[in-house]
């Protein structure tokens, strides 16, 4: 498989499947986009398993050389972050398709390349090995959202699409200058080369910040957030899932693949500001997503406390930190997705995302009642599912560095908790309030298997996350060599990110050591 050109085929499948779509009727290009997205999770499963974990770092590696464009070229590999990245892409857009089979009405064929173009493009930016190609994925992704939002979305579609381009665009702005620099200064646009390239410290934190302006906006960290509710909310259910369950994920890729390696000590430097943002986002989003009334908004400010989770793990500096974002990341694009869908569910059938219309849904709705019970319970954290892994990895790397933010962060969970069963006892559980509800049929066939096969991978990942910790292991002690060789041992500052040990000394090493007694 290593000579077989498949990262390259996953992007011309979706691509030509676009095209097609827009020369034929809606049915047809439903048809069509449901089969390029079904052949691509066939690739991903092919890809998973030829995946030679413990083997080279970067694997399934194409190359080809553009003379006219200089340095740029055609180049695509991947290693463990990127492979569980592009698996969680291809298994939520064949769920996207077939969640608007039949919400969606006018200008299907456009609809549906939409939403093809979007594939190409999640899974061009975490397969690029290339700076600038890297760049047109990573921005590109922009443009077929932003036509999903502003064509098929709700009554404010056009304010929020617009909010959602500009605030991703004008960060990626300095990030374009920095990358500019880097490739001068380096004298090379490969991305796994820039991993090992030592850049000047002094430099390193202007280059440092000029990414996290494009990677705390996609993420979106606090207080560049705001977009975030106004696009879910606007979104159809369909879009919302995808924006949630990959595009979010692709502020944490960037803090994985550039930000740490590339300037780990900018990183170091720069700990206490990530913690601080990441902090204040666990709490105040948690509050702010308590009072709401609109499930989807709910449900919104619910992923910026989630992802707020991921930068604390990432910048704790030490393999349980990562590993548990990463995992969070993949756990957040699976119930979160599930959880849009929930609310597509009902949407359909009573046309209003308030909760105060709902109620008693565990009568007229059983099946629906469980699922909902599911992907609440995972959302919280609840032993047993996919969330409770990532976030309890994420809690111990961040208590190495400091009791009090991770002091803080549980608390921000105890409030998710909290938001996340009330939603729950007002929408599913009391009496029936209106006819309207009573009226309600329960789940389709269609929709069960929208949402079971989501379900399974949720208590996979819960009953045995070993799965999805194993392709990354080596990548994530790669990680932890490269920040520990930029910073020297013995430093015993807080603020350098780096939990310390007994005598003052911290390693790799002594993370990986305390990882494996708490994996036993």
């Amino acid at each position: 498989m290593q000579g077989f050109p498949i990262l390259s085929i996953m992007l011309l499948v979706p691509a030509l499947a676009a095209v097609a779509c827009l020369f034929v009727s809606g049915d047809l290009a439903k048809r069509l986009a449901l089969g390029a997205t079904l052949v691509d999770f066939l690739l991903g499963i092919l890809l998973w398993t030829s995946f030679d974990i413990g083997g080279a770092q970067w694997q399934f590696v194409e190359h080809a050389d553009l003379p006219l464009f200089g340095r740029f070229g055609w180049s695509l590999g991947i290693d463990g972050f990127a492979l569980l990245l592009i698996m969680l892409s291809v298994f939520l857009m064949p769920i996207c398709i077939g969640a608007s089979w039949k919400s969606i009405t006018e200008r299907v064929p456009e609809y549906m390349a939409a939403f093809l173009f979007t594939e190409v493009l999640m899974i061009g930016t975490f397969a690029a090995q290339d700076l600038f190609l890297f760049y047109i994925f990573f921005e590109a992704g922009l443009i077929p959202m932003y036509l999903i939002i502003g064509i098929w979305g709700g009554a404010n579609r056009i304010y929020a699409s617009y909010k959602f381009f500009l605030y991703t665009l004008l960060g990626s702005l300095l990030m374009f200058i920095a990358m500019l620099y880097m490739a001068r200064a380096a004298g090379t646009t490969s991305i796994p080369v820039l991993m090992a390239h030592d850049f000047p410290p002094q430099v390193q934190t202007w280059l440092w910040l000029a990414f996290f302006a494009s990677f705390a906006v996609k993420m979106p960290m606090w207080p560049v957030h705001t977009w975030l509710p106004d696009a879910h909310v606007q979104a159809p259910t369909a879009g919302s899932v995808i924006l949630a369950g990959v595009l979010l994920k692709l502020g944490g890729y960037g803090f994985l693949r550039f930000s740490l390696p590339m300037f780990p000590e900018a990183s170091g430097q720069l700990t206490w500001l990530v913690l601080g943002l990441s902090a204040v986002a666990v709490i105040y989003t948690s509050l702010v997503a308590l009072v709401q009334s609109d499930m989807k908004k709910l449900i919104a400010y619910s992923s910026v406390a989630h992802m707020a989770i991921v930068t604390i793990g990432l910048f704790a500096f030490n393999r349980q930190g990562i590993e548990g974002a990463m995992l969070v990341m993949l756990s957040h694009g699976l119930v979160s997705g599930a959880l849009f869908l929930c609310v597509g569910v009902i949407y359909d059938r009573l046309h209003t995302r308030e909760i105060s219309r709902y109620g008693g849904l565990a009568i007229t709705m059983p099946r629906y009642a469980v699922f909902f019970l599911l992907f609440t319970m995972a959302s919280i954290g609840l032993p047993g599912t996919s969330g409770f892994v990532g976030e309890f990895l994420s809690l111990m790397g961040t208590y190495q560095v400091s009791t009090w933010i991770a002091l803080l962060c549980t608390t921000g969970i105890i409030l998710g908790a909290a938001y996340m069963l009330y939603l729950y006892r007002r929408v599913v559980f009391g009496e029936v309030k209106s006819d309207e509800v009573r009226a309600m049929s329960d789940m389709s066939g269609r929709e069960i298997w929208l949402l079971a096969p989501i379900a399974a991978v949720v208590f996979w990942m819960g009953v045995y996350p070993e799965s999805f910790l194993a392709p990354m292991r080596k990548d994530v002690g790669t990680l932890l060599a490269r920040i520990d060789r930029a910073t020297p041992h013995g430093d015993s500052n807080p603020s350098a990110g780096k939990p310390v040990a007994a005598g003052g000394h911290t390693t790799a090493a002594h993370t990986t050591a305390a990882h494996e007694g708490a994996h036993r």
